[in-house]
């Protein structure tokens, strides 16, 4: 295998986005991008994005989603890399739609590449958990509704 496949076939783990960096280490990679200005290379930039996406706050993940989406845009030879990284971003955020076609993009080129099947694993268990919780929330609406026309519908027989 050449070294540019295995860059990108050798993802982290989904679980290492959910790492935070310190905000120590996060400065460190934004004032490595502000240096570089007025253009700051893809790899500052991309480092940058990922440690945004690392981050708890849905405010920083969305951040390095423009970063990450924008490195997509303008450096071909970075794709793949970025679509993973966008499909463990917005599951982060749970735009579990949005994950999901990134992964499955994914996966049409990957099929074989491990953390990208976990990562399609976790989201697919968090839309069936979703499901599930919708559903019980209309069954519960149903039910309730039901429950009340009969009682006005019993005490209007009277």
């Amino acid at each position: 295998m050449s070294a540019s496949m295995k860059k990108f076939n050798e993802f982290p783990s989904p679980q290492e986005g959910f790492i935070p960096l310190s905000e120590e280490q996060l400065a460190i990679l934004e004032a490595q991008v502000e240096s570089e200005q007025p253009v700051a290379t893809t790899q500052s930039q991309f480092n940058y994005g990922w440690g945004l996406i690392k981050s708890n706050d849905n405010d920083d993940v969305k951040t390095g989603i423009n970063i990450i989406t924008e490195i997509f845009k303008t450096t071909p030879s970075r794709r793949t890399e970025c679509i993973y990284y966008l499909s463990l971003a917005c599951f982060k955020i749970k735009e579990y739609q949005e994950a999901t076609r990134y992964i499955d993009t994914l996966l049409t080129y990957q099929p074989e590449n491990t953390n990208a099947i976990k990562l399609k694993k976790m989201i697919e268990n968090e839309l069936a958990k979703d499901s599930l919780i919708g559903f019980a929330i209309i069954s519960s609406a149903v039910a309730a509704t039901v429950g009340i026309a009969s009682f006005f519908m019993r005490r209007n027989n009277k």
